[in-house]
């Protein structure tokens, strides 16, 4: 501290205090306020600058111009310090705080002051009186003194009142320079710096951001200030000049935060002071800020007198003049996005309607307030109010470029070796120089570069200022003193920052900030201050922050090391805003940047700084700074938008922590777009910083992004990026030339896009110089850039330097024919050139690596790569598109000059140009010289009729022509070209061309005969002897269609004749040309003159008129094409089926003449024939002439009638078509609109007919007609009277005559009204039809009714009834009918609605002589009936009861009765399902077991067995002579276990035994056991699978098992068997030698138990059948297994699947399978490739196997390979086996040597559309095939279509099963509904019958 200099005895006079006083008592002086303020006017005596400062910065506005001119200068601090007394407690309180912290006050006074004024509780002193009367003088609203005014009279007797409006506004517009003289006029204070320190303004980069700039400068221009000539001023033409005036009236400058949008507006207003702005008479600028604290309405005079500057007087005298002069009027308003009130609608309102600011903006802008006048708007990009007028001028303001850094760092710093330090700091730091291009930082960076450069070695600023963050950090260490106060006043801002950011507020007044922060913020610069009106003439002064950005530090600062702010509270805002939301929100998020503090303050480098602040230790600061890390992992694993992910890419890069740079690198996808947001250079090297973790290349896409010229530059040297594109108007020549410096620097680019930008000539200049250095460029475009013809030709000429160019695209730009020439006569030198495409303003060049490229990246070939590379150049291929280019004439010569020495040409368009017909001409010419591979496209050039002639001619020397395509009404010429001979012998290789152009290019056409389509051109008869002609010189033509021509009946008579000269054709096509039906007639004589003609496709009404020969009109694409047999095909004598001819007649109307004239044509053609015809209406006569007619037509195979109406005696008539013609074999009627006859060729031999007539309406009238026409038939296998309307009345008429009707196979009456008086009339038939097999009825809701026949008589008839609804009444009938057909053996009443008495009563009442008949009924109660119930119903029937079967699930009973009656019975069955049997009424057993004496069969099945029940069975089993018994998966109480066991003990004669699955309990499971095996020498059969097997059980039945010499069929499935369970079994059973089939599936055996039974199974000679499936058998086991296999001649089934037996074991039973097999399962065996292929040649060939599984093994493509075929093989399981197509096409030729094949699984392979054609290709081959399983497989829609055409040619699948394969469902539901037989669904769907059958 200094001492004060001692007060003179003249300061203590003019303070009124005695020197000797002051002196004597200082101590009283102390405590007096007097003496206090005497003390501090003289410490502040000392340094009235400081106090100067101080008090402009409490009070912005105040003139203390007069208060400066005083000559004493201790009365002048003390006015100073009056005027800040005046202002109140909190400023003088923060006034007291900065003279304590920045002076150097003695300690005692310092004491003094700070505990007496200095806080909010203290003293508020008065100010001493001076003596002096020196109130102040009023003051203006911004602190200026009025000029005195003159006295004298007033002015408007003196002058004009126009003089008097002039004088007026001339001292108002000189105030207003005056005000802004003193406001601006100094130097300008920049953000973070002390108020002392100043900077001349540097003017940053300015970019128009419309389409069309409203100044006529060129889009993309730079629009900064340019610098005069000094270096020292700028120029404001660019922004207002005298063009302006032309322009729009409203300019919106737009800018991210810290470009300095405000510090420019300032700037305007100090040069319009200065006079530099001289075209503007008034400027006035708001900040909307301070507006919005004006919460009354405002009228615009309140808005520019009351709010910014009054005028001396008569306001309104000097609005009138400023509105007079509205031009030269200038209003700025800063912060449009600060704007809270919205837009309200002001049309109309005059300037004296008050309204919110906002309101009167928008009046201004829409010029309703003060029109003409000049409007300027700062904002941040986002969302703009809707009150701006579409046309306003946009203006983008980017930050600093390098040489805008390197001026604002040579002015930052006044000595010649700081600044050389500086800069070389900032070439050195790239991170810090990126920072630099946003004004505010490269100001905070300058400060801190300023502290620490002296002691600053070189290269040092990288570790110190790397982040944003830390240069804040460093500004703020550099201004802050030390100690406790600076810290918490440090702490103390950044809780003010928090709070206000939270309320959205930016401008403090003196109460709301604290003192003590009030002094520190003024002291370090922090805060500014400044006046700020609140209403009309009411004004304060408020403060803020020196940056929004500095205040979002602080509040960050407070969130890190505030201890009131808990974790969940900081995590809150670690955020990520995006910058869409701001076009969506009225105001700007004030918190926007904090997140990217935090993160800055989460870096280990801030550690130390935040425990300096918060002295709670590391620890306490990590655990925060490790919550933020958190927090960003989580956002970096996120999906973010563009925008999101840039901010991102701030806050990760301000961490500093390289696992969190790589997590969010890893996470970003492969495609990033970035769509319509503002990105400056510092997002981009922000996301590049990012980028330089990422292993993975990228896709960076920029589509109508405002981006900095400079952009570009960020991504130097980033070797991540793969893919680079830009689509913005707003990318000009600076853009590209920025842009050219950092292509060759990003090692991995290979695509790169820029389009829709604003390039010219000087921008390609630099890019065509970059693109030579980016050698592994891949794909160019440069889309819509509005390029002339120099600059694309510049473009072109780089494409030999670029190796690896496979696309450049110069679409939408603008380029002549002259250059088009050009292009194509590069496109043909250029080797690497694969297509020119060009269509309008298309412009796309496709290229391929040379060879030596190819072979570069391959690595270095052998000398057969290099020659393989020299065959590749010598055939390279061109494709050449010209579309809609008008060329004529004279450029197709040009054209057709370059290309005679030219490469290959693969394709040529020239369509949409004026080529008229002597063009096309040329070029035809042309083609037919020079091969072109595959199309020539010449539509749409005015091709007349005569020049189709000349075309022609042109083309008949063509050998390669396969299509001519013309049709002039539609504008078409296409050729296209089949390959030369020497060319289809190389395969095809291509260059890897775009998706989108591959999809326009046609498939390849196969080499076939030339296809001419001559449609629509107007052709008529007189046309067509010159067209023959052409066409006769045409080689081998293989298809003419000559639709839609105007040829007429003459012509087609011509034509006819003329038609044997034009060669074998496959087919003519004359649709469409006003054929009349006798033309049509006329033209079936061509089957007798031209012999290829071999079908006729005639639809009359709609014109369509086809001729084709034998091959279809399109080429099957994958394979040869399958040989079809059409039904009715004949022989023609050299072993080939002759194909039939087909007359197919549609949409006419046949009446009997025609009908006649036609069948006389069809008598004279070769057979055979069919005829299809569909007619409008047929009559009944028309229907008989035709029927007639038909026996004069021998060779007449089928003839169809479809959608033709017929009568309802239609049917009659075509009953007697069996007896009028005898070749007939089949007719078919359905609906009486589709009819179908087939016919016997005269070579066949003679066979059962067929008639079906569905639908016909046929009723009891028609029966008897019907009946006496079909029995002249010789043979009728199959009649269909189904879906009419008999009734019962014509049933029975019917029936009455089916004895006399032929019919040998079946009667389908279903769907004929029946009722169940029908059902009892059948029966009572039965007797009277002898013939009949089966007779099924059906009366449901979809009524059946079936009756078979057999050619003899059967004695054994079967007949099912079901639901006909019996009633009790009806039961004696049905008796009767029973009793009458004593050759009915089978009766099933299903769902017949009998009762139990009615069972009874039917029981009780069939008499029959002999014979067995079995009863079957079904309905609810049987399951619940019981067996006291069945006993009554046993006890009713008049002869044996051999068999009862009850099912309760299925609620079924099945009673089998032998007649006559016998007391003891042969066999007795007795089978009981899903019942209880227990017993409660014992006065029937005796009745009952009278009746089952000689019981034989026995067979209980899930039933439960109670104690009464067992003594049942116990009696049963005790009292009968039991061959067979079955108790499976039932349950015995234990009770009962004890007599089932007795039981069984008496039973010594049973031949087969089955317990399996049955719980007869653990304890007494073994004593059941072994009374039912002993001495059971008998048994042949035993089962006890799943039959609980201990130790004592398993010993009970190995000895049992020892004696059974007799066995034949052992199971004991899953019954936990292990290898010492085997060893024990294997000894049991060398005494079984006629032992055929071994069951031990489910088990546990191992290799051990396997060699176990390998050593047995020598001693089983008779074994056929051996289950050792799901065991744990491995290789070893196996062998052992394989090799005593080949010993057992007569094996036939072997199932081994499910074990690991691997490859050994299947090469082991390779070498000798047994010679009878016929089923082999060896699913999930771990077989590999060599395994299978074994087997596969093991088993070709075999003639027994029927069924092999080979599932679920890893074959890796190889499949068994059949050549010999498998005769027998009914299916073959492939599932999962890892089949691909490679494997398709020999599985494929192996199925085809299995004619028995009905079953194929190979779903969950890997099969696609390859396998799939070669399924396809097989499928009609395969008779007997029923089922395909491709489920999980990888076929398309392509594939699953070719699987539908071969369905289509005849194939018998019920189904093919594609699930869950690469189907979409609307092209699955698409194909099922063409083809029902393909099933798409999860669930298996109903096996579709296929068609025809």
């Amino acid at each position: 501290m200094r001492e004060m200099e001692p007060l003179t005895q003249r300061d203590c006079t003019r303070l009124g205090v005695s020197r000797d006083q002051l002196l004597m008592d200082p101590i009283s002086f102390q405590l007096d306020t007097k003496n206090r303020w005497v003390c501090l006017v003289r410490l502040l005596s000392n340094d009235p600058e400081w106090l100067s400062a101080k008090v402009k910065f409490f009070l912005p506005n105040t003139d203390l111009g007069s208060r400066n001119e005083t000559p004493d200068p201790t009365k002048r601090v003390f006015l100073q310090l009056r005027e800040l007394h005046a202002q109140g407690p909190a400023t003088w309180q923060a006034f007291i705080h900065c003279v304590c912290m920045e002076l150097e006050v003695p300690l005692e006074l310092e004491v003094l002051l700070l505990s007496t004024w200095g806080h909010e509780g203290g003293e508020f002193p008065s100010p001493l009186e001076t003596g002096e009367e020196s109130e102040p003088e009023p003051q203006l609203g911004h602190g200026l003194k009025r000029p005195h005014q003159s006295c004298g009279s007033s002015p408007r007797l003196k002058q004009s009142r126009k003089q008097y409006l002039a004088e007026l506004a001339r001292r108002y517009l000189q105030l207003l320079r005056t005000s802004a003289q003193q406001r601006y006029g100094g130097k300008l204070p920049g953000p973070g710096q002390p108020l002392a320190f100043h900077q001349a303004y540097i003017p940053t980069i300015l970019q128009w951001g419309r389409a069309t700039a409203p100044f006529n400068t060129p889009e993309g221009a730079s629009m900064g200030s340019p610098r005069a000539e000094d270096g020292t001023d700028v120029s404001l033409q660019d922004l207002f000049n005298a063009r302006t005036d032309k322009g729009p009236r409203v300019t919106v400058l737009l800018g991210k935060a810290g470009m300095g949008k405000t510090t420019l507006t300032r700037w305007l207003c100090q040069r319009w002071a200065d006079g530099q702005l001289d075209r503007f008479q008034a400027l006035f600028l708001f900040e909307f800020r301070q507006l919005n604290l004006i919460k009354s309405g405002l009228t615009l005079p309140q808005l520019l007198f009351d709010v910014y500057l009054s005028p001396e007087a008569d306001s309104e005298a000097v609005f009138q003049y400023l509105e007079e002069n509205s031009s030269g009027v200038l209003l700025i308003f800063d912060g449009l996005e600060e704007a809270l009130h919205p837009c309200s609608g002001r049309d109309g309102a005059g300037p004296e309607a008050p309204g919110p600011a906002l309101a009167l903006f928008s009046g201004l802008c829409r010029g309703t307030l003060l029109p003409g006048c000049r409007i300027m708007a700062t904002s941040r990009p986002g969302k703009l109010p809707a009150c701006l007028p579409t046309e306003a001028a946009t203006i983008h303001m980017w930050g600093f470029d390098g040489p805008r850094v390197e001026e604002y760092v040579g002015r930052f710093f006044s000595t010649q070796p700081l600044q050389e330090a500086a800069l070389e700091e900032l070439r050195v730091n790239r991170r810090l120089r990126s920072m630099c291009a946003v004004p505010a930082l490269c100001r905070v960076a300058c400060l801190c570069l300023r502290h620490l450069l002296p002691g600053l070695s070189p290269g040092q600023s990288e570790a110190l200022l790397p982040t944003v963050t830390q240069n804040y950090v460093q500004m703020v260490l550099a201004l802050s003193p030390q100690g406790h106060r600076a810290t918490s006043s440090l702490m103390g801002l950044g809780e003010v920052a928090l709070e206000a950011l939270e309320a959205g507020k930016v401008i403090f007044f003196a109460t709301d900030i604290p003192p003590s922060v009030m002094a520190f913020g003024a002291a370090l610069g922090l805060l500014t201050s400044f006046c700020v009106c609140t209403g009309p003439r009411q004004q304060q002064i408020g403060y803020a922050f020196t940056h929004l950005s500095l205040q979002q530090f602080f509040a960050a600062l407070h969130l890190m090391v505030s201890p009131s702010v808990d974790k969940d509270a900081l995590t809150r805002h670690v955020t990520l805003n995006s910058r869409w939301v701001l076009r969506t929100k009225a105001t700007l998020g004030l918190l926007d940047h904090v997140p990217a503090f935090l993160a800055g303050l989460a870096s280990c480098a801030c550690r130390p700084f935040l425990n300096h602040l918060t002295q709670r230790g590391e620890a306490w600061v990590g655990s925060r700074q490790a919550e933020v890390i958190r927090a960003l992992k989580k956002l970096a694993t996120r999906r973010l938008t563009g925008p999101k992910v840039i901010e991102l890419c701030h806050c990760v890069g301000e961490t500093q922590e390289p696992e969190l740079a790589s997590l969010t690198a890893r996470s970003l996808p492969y495609h990033l777009p970035f769509h319509n947001f503002l990105l400056t250079y510092t997002d981009l090297a922000a996301l590049t910083s990012i980028l330089e973790h990422r292993d993975a290349p990228i896709h960076l896409a920029f589509e109508g992004c405002p981006l900095e010229p400079c952009c570009p530059e960020a991504l130097a040297g980033c070797g991540q990026v793969e893919n680079l594109s830009f689509k913005s108007r707003r990318c000009g020549d600076a853009f590209a030339e920025a842009l050219s410096r950092s292509l060759p620097t990003m090692s991995s680019l290979k695509k790169l896009g820029l389009a829709r930008s604003k390039i010219t000539a000087r921008g390609i200049q630099h890019l065509v110089q970059a693109l030579p250095r980016c050698p592994y460029l891949e794909e160019v475009s440069f889309q819509d850039n509005q390029l002339k013809d120099q600059e694309v030709l510049k473009i072109v000429e780089v494409l030999p330097s670029l190796p690896w160019l496979q696309k450049l695209d110069l679409s939408q730009n603008n380029i002549s024919v002259s250059t088009l020439l050009c292009l194509t006569k590069v496109a043909v030198t250029c080797p690497t050139i694969r297509m020119l495409q060009v269509r309008k303003t298309d412009l796309i060049i496709l290229l391929s690596p040379p060879a030596e490229a190819a072979a570069e990246l391959r690595g270095s070939p052998g000398p057969q790569g290099n020659a393989s590379q020299s065959r590749e150049a010598q055939r390279r291929s061109l494709t050449l598109r010209l579309q809609e280019c008008q060329l004529t004439i004279y450029d197709v010569e040009m054209l057709i000059a370059q290309l005679r020495e030219g490469p290959c040409l693969d394709e040529v368009d020239l369509s949409g140009n004026r080529l008229e017909s002597e063009g096309c001409l040329c070029v035809a010419e042309a083609a037919s010289q020079r091969h072109i591979a595959r199309k020539l496209d010449l539509s749409d050039n005015g091709l007349s009729v005569a020049g189709i002639h000349e075309v022609l001619s042109a083309l008949s020397t063509c050998r390669t022509l396969a299509d001519l395509h013309v049709s002039l009404k539609h504008k078409t010429v296409v050729l296209t070209f089949a390959p030369e001979p020497e060319a289809q012998e190389v395969t095809q290789e291509r260059a890897v061309f775009p998706d989108s152009l591959m999809l326009q290019m046609p498939s390849e056409l196969p080499r076939c005969s030339p296809r001419v389509r001559l449609v629509h051109c107007g052709l008529r008869a007189e046309h067509l002897e010159e067209l023959c002609a052409a066409l006769r010189g045409s080689c081998c033509l293989g298809h003419l269609d000559l639709s839609g021509n105007a040829l007429g009946d003459q012509g087609a008579a011509q034509l006819v004749q003329w038609l044997p000269g034009l060669g074998t054709l496959q087919s003519l096509n004359l649709s469409e040309n006003g054929l009349s039906l006798d033309t049509v007639f006329s033209l079936v004589q061509c089957f007798s003159t031209v012999r290829w003609v071999l079908h006729l496709d005639v639809s009359f009404k709609s014109q369509r008129v086809i001729l084709r020969g034998d091959r279809r009109a399109r080429d099957l694409s994958a394979g040869e094409p399958l040989p079809e047999f059409p039904a009715g095909a004949q022989s023609s004598g050299f072993g080939r089926p002759c194909t039939p001819r087909s007359f197919c007649l549609r949409e006419c109307q046949l009446e009997p003449l025609s009908l006649t004239s036609l069948c006389k044509t069809l008598e004279k053609c070769p057979g055979p024939l069919e005829v299809k015809l569909s007619c409008v209406a047929l009559s009944d006569q028309s229907l008989d002439t035709l029927l007639w007619h038909l026996p004069s037509i021998p060779q007449l195979s089928l003839l169809q009638l479809s959608q033709t109406p017929l009568s309802a005696r239609s049917p009659v008539l075509l009953a007697r078509l069996f007896s009028l013609c005898p070749r007939v074999q089949k007719v078919d009627l359905r609906s009486l609109h589709e009819v179908t006859v087939n016919f016997r060729s005269s070579k066949e031999q003679k066979g059962g007919c067929c008639g079906r007539f569905t639908g016909c309406g046929l009723s009891q009238d028609h029966v008897e007609t019907l009946c006496r026409s079909l029995r002249t038939c010789e043979d009728l296998s199959q009649l269909d009277l189904s879906a009419n309307q008999l009734g019962d009345d014509g049933l029975r008429c019917l029936l009455k005559g089916l004895p006399q009707l032929p019919i040998s196979a079946s009667l389908n009456l279903s769907g004929n009204s029946m009722s169940q008086e029908s059902a009892l009339c059948l029966v009572e038939t039965l007797p009277s039809c002898p013939r009949v097999r089966e007779a099924t009825m059906n009366l449901g809701s979809e009524q059946s009714f079936w009756i078979h026949f057999s050619r003899q008589e059967e004695t054994e008839k079967t007949l099912r009834l079901t639901e006909c609804i019996f009633r009790p009444e009806h039961m004696t009938r049905l008796a009767a009918g029973l009793s009458q057909a004593w050759q009915l053996t089978e009766l099933s009443l299903m769902r017949c609605c009998l009762s139990l008495e009615d069972l009874a009563v039917l029981l009780s009442l069939v008499r029959r002589p002999g014979g067995l008949l079995s009863l079957r009924v079904e309905e609810r109660w049987m399951g619940r009936a019981g067996l006291l119930a069945l006993r009554q119903v046993c006890a009713q029937v008049s002869g044996n009861v051999t068999e009862i079967s009850i099912s309760e699930t299925q609620q079924q009973l099945c009673i089998q009765l032998r007649f006559p009656r016998q007391e003891n019975p042969e066999a007795v069955a007795l089978r009981l399902a899903y019942c209880d049997l227990g017993i409660h009424h014992s006065l029937h057993v005796r009745r009952l077991m009278d009746r089952c004496t000689w019981l034989r069969r026995l067979s209980l099945s899930q039933v439960n067995i109670c104690t009464a029940g067992s003594q049942l069975l116990q009696s049963l089993l005790s009292h009968s002579e039991l061959r067979q018994f079955r108790l499976a998966s039932s349950r015995v109480s234990p009770e009962g276990q004890a007599h089932l066991a007795s039981g069984l003990s008496h039973c010594h004669q049973l031949e087969e035994l089955d317990l399996s699955n049955s719980q007869l309990g653990e304890e007494k499971g073994s004593l059941v056991l072994k009374k039912a095996l002993e001495d059971k020498y008998w048994l042949q059969k035993l089962d006890l699978s799943h039959f609980p097997l201990d130790v004592s059980t398993l010993a009970v039945l190995t000895e049992a098992l020892s004696h059974m010499t007799l066995l034949r069929s052992l199971s004991l499935s899953r019954n936990d068997i292990d290898d010492i369970g085997c060893y024990r079994l294997s000894r049991a059973l060398r005494a079984a030698t006629s032992l055929e089939e071994l069951g031990l599936s489910h088990n546990q055996i191992g290799d051990t138990g396997a060699q176990h039974i390998a050593a047995l199974l020598p001693t089983l000679p008779e074994l056929r059948k051996i289950d050792l499936s799901a065991n744990g058998i491995g290789p070893t086991g196996g062998v052992q297994l394989a090799e005593s296999l080949a010993l057992c001649e007569h094996l036939e089934e072997l199932m081994l699947g499910c074990n690991p037996l691997g490859d050994l074991t299947a090469l082991r039973l390779a070498r000798r399978l047994p010679q009878h097999l016929r089923v082999l399962h060896l699913q999930s065996s771990r077989l590999g490739p060599e395994g299978a292929l074994s087997l596969g040649q093991a088993l070709d060939g075999c003639p027994h196997l029927e069924e092999i599984s080979l599932a679920e093994n890893s074959l890796a493509g190889q499949v068994p390979h059949l050549h010999r075929g498998l005769p027998l093989l009914r299916q073959i399981d492939l599932v999962s086996c890892e089949i691909d197509n490679q494997a398709a096409k020999p599985l494929a030729a192996g199925f085809m040597v299995c004619p028995a094949l009905e079953e194929i699984l190979l779903s969950w392979n890997l099969l696609g559309d390859e396998a799939a054609a070669e399924l396809a290709r097989v499928l009609p081959r395969m008779d007997r095939l029923k089922r395909v399983d491709l489920e999980k497989n990888r076929i398309t829609a392509y594939g699953a279509g070719l699987l539908a055409e071969g369905l289509a040619q005849g194939s018998g699948i019920q189904v093919i099963r594609l699930w869950n394969n690469h189907i979409p469902p609307d092209a699955a539901q698409r194909l099922q509904s063409h083809e029902p037989r393909l099933d798409f669904a999860f669930f298996p769907n109903q096996p579709q019958a296929p068609r025809g059958s």
